[in-house]
């Protein structure tokens, strides 16, 4: 019995350097494409939101069509058939991150929308009245609060990114998943190998969250949400 518990021990130390270089590169694709689809998100939500009739179409053909696939579906569609068809020779950790941010982006710019649209309309008169023109209002006025007023909800990008980057494994992407697999069929330790691969998750989990709740703590407007008795 203490042969078999020694041998389990010795398998998750012999893997803990491998699967952390997993990790880091787990938390590199989750925060490029966090990255990817908060640039995206805010191009596509101005056009949803100030463009012309035929931008908010295209916007809304874009969120359709992403939101209405599944992650492996769009990383095998970029990766086996649209990126080759216009002759790009793109790795796979690249596409992973490109194709994540691309959907994420969907996600984003309705977030985004939403804030937007629950701005008081006054705010653009009263910037344009002052002589702003509308590029400005819109980044000088209402940018700056949407980001801020979003985060809450911007912040579930995080968690639903973490848990998605396990797809990339489908390409090829060596990241944390991947990484515990090769060592699975290495060592037979299934379960205490995939059990150590969910905890790294959770904690990869906690603390982006808790780090995003103290950048939310500290940008928030105050008198917004059920914060106002904390500010007196």
């Amino acid at each position: 019995m203490f042969e078999s518990v020694g041998q389990i021990f010795g398998s998750v130390t012999n893997a803990f350097g491998y699967l952390m270089e997993g990790t880091l590169i787990t938390l590199e694709l989750v925060g490029l494409s966090l990255l990817v689809g908060f640039i995206i998100g805010v191009i596509l939500c101005l056009g949803q939101v100030y463009g012309p009739k035929v931008i908010r179409g295209i916007v809304h053909i874009y969120v359709w069509f992403f939101r209405g696939l599944p992650n492996l579906i769009l990383l095998f569609l970029f990766y086996f058939a649209f990126f080759p068809m216009m002759n790009l020779d793109i790795p796979p950790f690249a596409v992973a991150f490109i194709v994540l941010g691309m959907r994420s982006a969907a996600y984003q710019s309705q977030i985004f929308r939403g804030v937007i649209e629950s701005l008081s309309e006054g705010q653009m008169l009263a910037a344009r009245s002052l002589g702003m023109t509308k590029i400005q209002a819109i980044f000088f006025i209402i940018i700056p609060q949407t980001l801020r007023l979003a985060l809450p909800s911007w912040a579930n990008e995080y968690p639903v990114l973490l848990t998605d980057s396990a797809v990339a494994s489908a390409i090829g992407v060596t990241e944390l998943l991947t990484r515990t697999g090769h060592q699975v069929a290495a060592t037979g330790e299934a379960m205490i190998l995939y059990l150590s691969c969910a905890v790294i998750f959770i904690i990869m989990n906690y603390l982006g969250m808790f780090i995003i709740q103290r950048i939310e703590k500290h940008i928030r407007i105050p008198g917004f949400g059920n914060n106002d008795s904390e500010q007196i």
